[in-house]
């Protein structure tokens, strides 16, 4: 690559990470961020002060067509992380959440099909786009949902999954998903998805909104209850976020054989946790009682979603290489050493987690 790499939402936790790597390589990086999520601007303020000239930094929102325009002109390469990432804001506001996450990754799209060249894009969608996965016949255990099909619990949710959206973060994302795929197909752009399932680690934080890892151990830190909706029995394969960009990057290179396809992305099974699993281990992990206390359900909350990454790993060799454990740890002593970081971004604490 012979010029910056583009990452909207760069000042974001996967996106500071992403551009981390990139940096460490000796690639200059764009970060395009409107820095509307509470706390990001000190991401930014980092990778400033580790890399110094080499982040260029573009602070604007995905909405405004000419910053995009202007942004992607120079880039090699582009990672669309920007977005509205919560399911209870869609709820709340599902207009602007479709301006952010629908128009605005046509924004993208457009500005690469007018730039005319070979500039690769990648997307980070989502495993919400498989809806609801109500059809997964599940049993309840003590601590955790498992899925009766064999197949299912032993490698996870497919791509083969029939997409499904559900609640409008859901629609919103499938849509700029759907949208990525076709433009390597219409437009011959080189263009991938990732659809992600729990990404956390250092950098990340969490609210109850977005980031659950990080949120709950946040709150067990700092000695403040815990509100678990629904059961807590809910899994997710949860990826610690160097495992996440080292798929990003994997994709990158390999993008002439990629382009036009998805691939799930996140822990797969050997990583698959449900909430209590995760506070039990917190509780292990601080060596004390962590309060909890649990109401009711909320729309989009899939009682079991476990990511089939194999396709990752026939195409790319990618697996994940943290395990769930030692990533948590690792979490943990970021949080410990940043706690005035992390309380000036979660002030004021915002409402409501979906996992």
């Amino acid at each position: 690559m012979t010029g910056p790499v583009l990452i909207t939402g760069g000042a974001g936790f996967v996106g500071c990470n992403l551009a981390d790597s990139f940096l460490g390589d000796g690639h200059d990086v764009i970060v395009f961020d409107a820095l509307s999520r509470q706390g990001v601007e000190t991401n930014l303020a980092w990778l400033r002060k580790k890399h110094g000239a080499r982040v260029r930094a573009v602070i604007a929102d995905i909405r405004d067509a000419t910053a995009v325009d202007e942004a992607v002109l120079d880039a090699s390469a582009v990672i669309h992380l920007a977005a509205q990432v919560a399911v209870t804001s869609s709820l709340e506001a599902p207009l602007e959440d479709f301006s952010i996450n629908g128009q605005g990754t046509l924004n993208v799209l457009e500005a690469l099909r007018r730039k005319r060249g070979e500039t690769p894009l990648l997307f980070a969608s989502t495993n919400k786009v498989y809806g609801h996965l109500g059809q997964t016949a599940l049993t309840s255990a003590d601590d955790r949902y498992e899925p009766l099909d064999h197949n299912v619990r032993q490698f996870g949710i497919s791509e083969a999954q029939p997409l499904d959206f559900a609640t409008p973060y859901g629609c919103s994302k499938g849509v700029a998903d759907q949208y990525v795929v076709d433009y390597s197909r219409t437009f011959d752009l080189k263009t991938a998805v990732l659809r992600m399932s729990c990404i956390y680690g250092p950098r990340q934080f969490g609210t109850e909104d977005q980031g659950w890892v990080a949120h709950f151990l946040i709150r067990a830190l700092s000695g403040e209850p815990i509100t678990i909706y629904g059961d807590g029995r809910q899994v997710r394969d949860v990826l610690h976020v160097s495992d996440a960009v080292q798929a990003y990057r994997s994709v990158l290179n390999a993008i002439d054989r990629c382009s036009g396809r998805a691939f799930n992305l996140g822990g797969g099974p050997s990583n698959a946790v449900s909430l209590r699993i995760l506070l039990k281990e917190i509780r292990a992990l601080l060596g004390r009682e962590v309060m909890a206390t649990y109401a009711d359900w909320r729309p989009g909350d899939q009682l079991y979603f476990v990511a089939d990454t194999r396709r990752l790993t026939r195409e790319l060799g990618w697996s994940a290489t943290i395990g769930w454990r030692q990533g948590l740890r690792d979490l943990a002593s970021w949080i410990e050493d940043h706690g005035e970081v992390i309380r000036k971004a979660n002030r004021p604490a915002p409402a409501r987690l979906i996992a």
